[in-house]
């Protein structure tokens, strides 16, 4: 090659490496992209599989454990890093199960490797910030991501993505503007922030800002920056993926953070450095919270879980398992009793804070249906006395703390609220997605009227049943047509008609006049076993206005959402209703289910029971003047509130039922399948009376077969009382459990109680007892001294029991009889008594009984001691609703097993727990407990005060 063509070949080539030096990737904005993608989830600094981390330049050129250093600069062929994306064998990287990079991905790998595979002039994590791709431009407001007021109210933090605002908050006021109608003024604006926040909050002498974001994917990052300059004072690592919270401690002296990568972790704010790392939730943490104390946080996470932490040593102190959705927040209400949690199940969940110190269970006090659409965030108003919430579909509500009752529906928002802040002065500040700011004031509504309960209850001047004499008028005969409510035939108050369903599809209509807020008494005699007629009517009465349309008598709006569970229900059984979310129920609410409404009266008592319905057991009852029907595994359920007809109920996402003034079979189970209806008037007028078959039968030929009487008066409320114990035997020096039972009639739902006197000498009855407001039995309990001696039959017939109640301002009294053939029996085999647990409070005092305290929501301990004098076998005081012997409503055995309370063999003693229902009645009651073995012993009774639920709250 001759010297020209020398020189003209060596420019060609300086030419040629210019143009490749120029073409060469950059490590920064096309390398660092690509290793984050395919390689930095499974090989970095903290995950480092196969010892490789690509997290910086000089860890990637480390290599691995078995193939060191991945690039050889200059050839992409001989680089172990392009071998293994190409490779077409077992040792593929990456995994076939992850996204794998494009041919034109691979083009640029080795363009850069064929180049030198330069390095960036800084080495620093890829993980961090590191070349964030720029936003599109964007005209409008940018949304709303996290907010935060300073200590005094006068400065909003406002996050709009990678924007950091500072507000004079004194310029915004309801509709987001100032008293101009400008927008608010912004004092200052920080935009070097690491990537998008997700939180922001002020510290408590207000001269700092926390906030947390990060790179989704990535990583994750807090800084403390001075809240009047925006300048970082400190910046805390530590987390893969991005933050969604970061909280100052109360002091101010921790941090905590948690985010994405479902780590929670605590730092010291004046060096920055991690004091411990918590790892146990298995989805990403949402939110945090500090108790007020300082000792305390709480996690929510997407786990559906609530965590509780001693900040002290990270040690977790319960498990809030309620939510049946990821939780994205939760809060301590100021005064440190509640922890309040709201997420995707539409929910708002309040639990009891039972201990700050020590694991412990912290009861589930309301899970609110709140919501049509998850809820998105929670702010609690500075004096912790309501709380807003809203959700997805643009809803903001208030609710009342800690009830949970709703106090006001916002309008319909602009759009997603996804900050709620607090003032000072009781307003909010709510922050949107569109951008948009606004101030918000608490809104109380007058409290919704409710519906009367299922029994309407007794009015001053109600007239008294005597069911002993009551007479009743004379009967008329049923005058055909009157299948029409045009066509039905008047009748004055009060009648009793004697008619029959003559043919298939008949209707027999009767007109009554009645005042508004009249109670009559509707009434079919047809079917009842008790009865003389025998027919084979199976009734149906309804109210109907003059028009012929169904006389509405109550709404129900489902509150809470179920079904049926493990297996479905007879239409009898009043035990074992297993539905789905039932620990978010509570004692006497109504669930609802294909017509039917229930009452719930007990608590499942384990693994292995479910709830028990009203009243406690037999058949159940229906409320409402509904009818008991069978129902199926899987059928839907609801908790339900009643309302007055007409009402407008707040929209929730759960359905709501119009229930009318008919009935198919007694509510009440005691006459068969025959009809009674209790009607109030809601109006001064006619109504109409309509009696069908409700299976649409009939007899034109045999006319006694489908015959019937109606009876139609006003309501009478009393009561009907038995002795359930008739002849018992009780041994000397032993106890016997006494039952009695009461029949409520019309209406009639105030408390019954029970004497017994003239007892034979030597026999001893502890009462007087009381079948409770809305009860159906009581249960005392007989002693015989272990001198006593067989009572002859005088002494049996001087024996008075007798029920006194007061119904419309009256004391009316029913005469039980006795207690029959009273009998001494053999001396017990055993004996059984209640005595304080150990470490009580409760002093025994001879001949008086043990006198225990509890307050709604608590629950205390108490012991059983048997005394065996001839019995070595277990003593049982039976499960579920058996071992609760004449407790308060609401106050039952807790903790008791499959197996139930009981003393085994060889031992003489068992310690028990009391729990009070948070809708525990204040009250004294005498209680006992009863064993069926050995010819059956009960203990005898010790009292117990149920204290007012204030006491419990100012304790």
């Amino acid at each position: 090659m001759s010297h020209p063509q020398k020189t003209v070949f060596a420019a060609v080539v300086v030419l040629l490496a210019a143009r490749l030096t120029a073409a060469a990737p950059s490590y920064e904005r096309e390398i660092v992209p690509l290793l984050r993608t395919y390689c930095a989830g499974c090989h970095n600094d903290r995950d480092k599989e196969g010892e490789l981390s690509v997290e910086r330049f000089a860890t990637l050129r480390r290599g691995g454990a078995e193939a060191g250093d991945p690039i050889k600069p200059g050839d992409p062929a001989a680089s172990v890093m392009i071998r293994r994306i190409e490779s077409t064998a077992g040792d593929h990287m990456p995994p076939d199960d992850e996204p794998q990079p494009t041919a034109a991905d691979i083009a640029t790998l080795k363009a850069w490797i064929a180049a030198g595979a330069a390095g960036p002039d800084r080495d620093a994590s890829i993980l961090r910030s590191l070349a964030v791709p720029a936003l599109p431009a964007h005209t409008g407001a940018k949304p709303v991501t996290a907010a935060a007021f300073s200590p005094d109210g006068t400065r909003l933090a406002v996050a709009r993505g990678r924007v950091l605002e500072i507000i004079d908050a004194t310029t915004i006021d309801a509709a987001g503007l100032d008293a101009a109608g400008a927008a608010p003024r912004v004092l200052l604006a920080v935009a070097d922030l690491p990537g998008k926040v997700m939180a922001v909050h002020s510290s408590p002498d207000g001269r700092r800002l926390v906030v947390a974001g990060g790179i989704p994917g990535l990583v994750g990052t807090a800084q403390l920056r001075d809240a009047a300059t925006g300048a970082v004072e400190r910046e805390f690592d530590g987390h893969r993926d991005l933050l969604y919270d970061a909280e100052l401690s109360p002091d101010g002296k921790l941090l905590a953070t948690a985010g994405y990568d479902r780590s929670v972790k605590l730092w010291n704010v004046a060096d920055g450095s991690l004091v411990r790392s918590i790892d146990v939730h298995n989805g990403a943490v949402f939110d945090l919270a500090w108790h007020p104390s300082g000792r305390l946080l709480a996690s929510a996470s997407a786990d559906e879980t609530v965590k509780l932490w001693r900040t002290s040593d990270g040690v977790r102190l319960d498990t809030l398992k309620e939510p049946q959705g990821e939780v994205f927040s939760v809060a301590f209400t100021p005064d440190g009793r509640h922890v309040i949690a709201a997420g995707r199940d539409k929910r708002i969940h309040l639990w009891k804070l039972a201990t700050l110190d020590a694991p412990g269970s912290n009861p589930a006090v309301h899970a609110r249906f709140a919501h049509e659409s998850p809820v998105v965030a929670l702010g609690l108003s500075a004096d912790g006395r309501h709380l807003f919430s809203a959700a997805e579909d643009r809803s903001l509500k208030c609710w009342s703390v800690p009830d949970l009752a709703l106090e006001h529906a916002y309008p319909r928002q602009s759009d997603l609220v996804s900050a709620l802040v607090p003032r000072a002065d009781g307003r909010l500040v709510i922050g949107r997605m569109d951008g948009s700011l606004a101030g918000v004031r608490v809104e109380i509504d007058p409290a919704p009227p409710r519906a009367a309960p299922a029994a309407p209850p007794t009015v001053a001047d109600a007239a008294v049943a005597d069911v002993a004499v009551a007479v009743p008028p004379p009967a008329a005969e049923e005058r055909e047509p009157n299948d029409l409510p045009a066509q039905a035939s008047s009748v004055p108050l009060p009648a009793t008609i004697k008619g029959t369903i003559g043919r298939a599809g008949d209707a027999d209509c009767f007109r009554i006049a009645a005042r508004a807020g009249a109670e009559v008494a509707i009434e079919v005699v047809a079917a009842r076993p008790s009865g003389s007629l025998k027919s084979k009517l199976d009734s149906k009465i309804e109210v109907l206005d003059p028009q012929g349309r169904p006389v509405p008598r109550v709404m129900l709006q489902a509150v809470r959402d179920s079904w049926f569970t493990f297996r479905g229900k007879d239409s009898t059984q009043s035990n074992d209703f297993r539905v789905h979310n039932w620990k978010e129920m509570e004692l006497d609410e109504y669930l609802y289910a294909s017509g039917e409404v229930v009452k719930l009266w007990l608590y499942p008592r384990g693994p292995d029971s479910g709830f028990i319905v009203y009243p406690g057991d037999g058949q159940r009852h229906a409320c409402f003047g509904t009818s008991a029907v069978n129902h199926a595994l899987g059928e839907p359920a609801w908790i339900v509130e009643p309302l007055p007809p007409g009402s407008q109920p707040v929209p929730n996402g759960l359905p709501v039922f119009q229930l009318f003034y008919e009935n198919d079979d007694d509510p009440q189970r005691q006459r068969g399948s025959d009809s009674v209806l209790l009607f109030t008037a809601p109006a001064d007028g006619d109504y109409v009376v309509r009696l069908t078959d409700v299976r649409g039968f009939g007899a034109a030929d045999a006319p006694q077969d489908y015959a019937y009487e109606l009876a139609i008066r006003g309501a009478q409320p009393g009561f009907a009382a038995r002795v359930a114990t008739k002849d018992p035997q009780v041994g000397p020096g032993g106890c016997l459990e006494i039952e009695f039972r009461a029949d409520r009639i019309e209406g009639f739902d105030g408390p019954i109680r029970i004497d017994v006197g003239g007892l034979p000498a030597g026999f001893t009855f502890h009462g007087p007892v009381e079948i409770e407001a809305g009860q159906f039995r009581a249960r005392g309990v007989l002693a015989a001294a272990a001198d006593a001696v067989a009572p002859d039959e005088a002494a049996d017939k001087a024996v008075a029991v007798r029920a006194v109640a007061t119904i419309g301002g009256r004391e009316v009294v029913r005469e039980l009889g006795t207690l029959g053939d009273i009998k001494l029996g053999p001396a017990p085999k055993f004996t059984a008594r209640i005595v304080p647990a150990a470490n009580s409070s409760v002093i025994e005092r001879p001949g008086e009984p043990l006198e225990f305290t509890i307050r709604p929501g608590e629950t205390i301990t108490a012991k059983v001691a048997v005394a065996r004098h001839d019995f070595k076998d277990r003593v049982e005081f039976g499960r579920d609703g058996d071992a609760d012997r004449n407790l308060p409503h609401g106050v039952y055995v807790d903790n008791i097993g499959l197996s139930g309370l009981l003393v085994i063999e060889g031992e003489t003693e068992r310690e028990f727990f009391l729990t009070a229902a948070p809708k525990t009645r204040p009250g004294r009651r005498l209680f006992h407990l009863n064993t069926g073995a050995a010819g059956g012993q009960a203990t005898p009774p010790a009292v117990l005060h149920v204290l007012p639920a204030e006491a419990a709250a100012g304790k």
